[in-house]
């Protein structure tokens, strides 16, 4: 077996990446990294939503599922007028 192939460092990391994509509950940082959205927006989304779960001043989740379904409502339906 190949040494790059079977990098245990690298594989570790995969799976802790692929761990952030199946949790409920998100921090900012890890919802950042997930949506590709600026703080800021990512905060006033997730509160319009209501998905913020608020601990105290630090500590910060916000429920994946429910911001998930505020977002659906922005969808664009599909354009049929334009040529490929």
């Amino acid at each position: 077996m190949s040494e790059q192939y079977y990098d245990i460092e690298r594989r570790t990391a995969i799976k802790e990446d692929a761990r952030m994509f199946r949790r409920k509950f998100l921090t900012y940082e890890q919802a950042e990294v997930i949506y590709s959205i600026s703080h800021r927006k990512l905060r006033d989304l997730a509160e319009a939503a209501g998905a913020v779960y608020r601990f105290n001043d630090v500590n910060v989740l916000i429920n994946r599922e429910i911001l998930d379904e505020f977002l659906e409502q922005f969808r664009m339906p599909a354009r049929t007028d334009i040529k490929i």
